[in-house]
Order: structure tokens, then sequence, then C-alpha cells
């Protein structure tokens, strides 16, 4: 049986899909300058002092060498180790290996959520149990609250986390009708097998979301912003967009607009919370709309067998 003809609408999202991002791009971002302005003068208005104070001393800030590099290592290392494919050579013969002697690791039955368990912890490991410890060791002046970890004045600014939501869910579910939606998230394609499994595999998803905006709004912003101004959350949003190739185009695209803002978010509200309350309940309801339009819900608890 043949699929149905695409409509003329249709057609036309197809053929201007990739062109899409550039209008939206020039309406959201002076919306963003409006927006976050004052947050940016004063950001560069401090790294201009900063800098000044170092020149007059003849000192060099070597925060900027030392964040950039390390992270541009975490980002190779998790790309070339920190993925399935480096799972499924290295790690899953020693697990299977493991789980003749200890068959209560239940590896069979959940072979496909350990390789998205290594993903998960990877991304935890480079994105925060490396560099924070080697941060405070080589910058023992430095305090990890000041990159994004204070909590005073959340309930303050709680009102943009709204604001963020009524602009994301809209574009989340015109996103959420696109072909290619559908059969990329969840990344774990046996959520739908129990909603034990769907938990399991959000814990993991949120888990690691929290690391990822403690190093890309957290560590990145809070190393950077006193030499690079407003310039460091520009600079970090390249690197954030880079990380989201090969998930569906317009996503990767919305990924520049989410790096600027959320990094924004995190300079003005000195906190990297609003942003992973956005990120998580973005990253949940898409894998909820896609199992849902694909009649995919779980319909137990436990998995069978």
């Amino acid at each position: 049986m043949l699929p149905p003809a695409a409509s003329p609408f249709q057609q036309f999202l197809q053929t201007a899909r990739p062109l899409l991002p550039i209008p939206v791009l020039l309406v959201v971002c002076p919306l963003l300058y409006w927006m976050f302005r004052q947050t940016w003068r004063e950001l560069d208005l401090e790294a201009q002092e900063h800098r000044g104070a170092l020149l007059a001393e003849g000192r060099t800030d070597l925060r900027p060498y030392v964040c950039l590099v390390l992270c541009a290592l975490i980002l190779t290392m998790q790309d070339y180790y920190g993925g399935r494919h480096f799972f499924d050579q290295a790690l899953r013969p020693w697990l299977y290996r493991l789980s003749e002697r200890h068959p209560g690791l239940a590896v069979l039955k959940y072979d496909e959520l350990y390789s998205y368990g290594w993903w998960s912890l990877s991304r935890i490991l480079g994105y925060v149990v490396i560099p924070l410890p080697l941060w405070t060791w080589a910058f023992r002046e430095d305090s990890l609250l000041d990159m994004g970890l204070r909590t005073k004045g959340f309930f303050k600014h709680i009102w943009i986390y709204g604001l963020f939501l009524a602009v994301v869910l809209p574009a989340m579910f015109l996103v959420a009708r696109q072909p290619d939606f559908g059969t990329y998230y969840p990344f774990y394609k046996l959520a739908s097998r129990s909603w034990w499994d769907f938990l399991l595999w959000e814990a993991m998803y949120f888990a690691q979301f929290f690391a990822l905006e403690l190093f890309f709004r957290g560590f990145w912003l809070g190393a950077l912003r006193k030499s690079f101004g407003s310039g460091a959350i520009f600079a970090m949003a390249v690197p954030y967009c880079m990380i989201h190739y090969g998930k569906p185009y317009l996503e990767a695209c919305g990924a520049i607009i989410a790096g600027i803002a959320l990094g924004s978010l995190s300079m003005k509200t000195k906190s990297i919370y609003q942003g992973f309350l956005v990120h998580i309940t973005v990253a949940g309801l898409m894998d909820w709309l896609s199992l849902h339009h694909r009649h995919a819900l779980p319909i137990q608890f436990w998995p069978p067998g």
C-alpha cells in the first residue's frame, strides 16, 4: 500500500526546511538582545575591569587557556569513548562475562539500557567529576558556587522559566510533527516496554542533563566570564550546538538559540537550575510525545519476562 501523498504545505516545509532556521534566528536574536542586553553589558564591564587590573599588574589570566583546552579534551574523549560504539567494543564483552557469574545483572534484559547507562555516566564524569576538582586545585581562590550552583534568588527568577516554556513548547509541538522526530525519540527504544524502563531511562537522561548544564552554563561561563565578558556565552554556544549534530536538523539549529538563551539566563540569575528545569521539561515531553504519537506508551509497570 502506497503512503498518502504529502500536502502542498508539507511539501513546502520539506523544501524550505534547510533555510527555516534563518528567519527564526533573525527574529529571535534581537529579542534575546532586548531581554538580556543589561546582563551582557554588566558582564562586559566586569571583564573590562578584570583585564585592566591584570594588565596594570603585568599578569595574565590563565583561566581561558586552562578552561578551553580542558573542555576541548573532555568533549573529544566523550565523542570517541563515551558513546555506544566504545561500549559495544570494550565494555559489552566484559559485561557479558560478568553476567555469566552474576545472572542477577539481567544483561540480556537491559542490554540497551546498560549502554545508555555508560553514555550517561561518561557525561557525568566528563562534565562534572573531572573538571571541577581539577579547577579547584588549579584556581583555589575560585568558588564552585559561582559556577551556577547558588540557590539564592531562585524563586525570584522562576517567572523566566515559565516564559521560556511559553516560547519553547509551541515550537516543540511543531517539531514533534516532523517525520524524523518520532523515529529518533526516545533514545532508549525499549522505553515503551514498561514504565520501569521509561523511568530508569528518564532518570539517566535527566542526570546527564544536570551535568550538561553544570558544564556549559556553570563551569564554562564561570571560568571565562571575567576574561571574555558576554563573549563567553557565544563561545559556549558553538560547541553546545555541535554536540547536537546527529540529532534532527531543526533541533540542532534550535540549540544555537538555546545555548545563547540558557547561557544568558544562567549569567542573569547566577544559577543553572532554571535552565536545567527547562531542559528536563522539554526532554521529558519530547520522549512522551514521540511515544504518544506512535501509540507506544507503556501499558504495564514492570517489563515482562
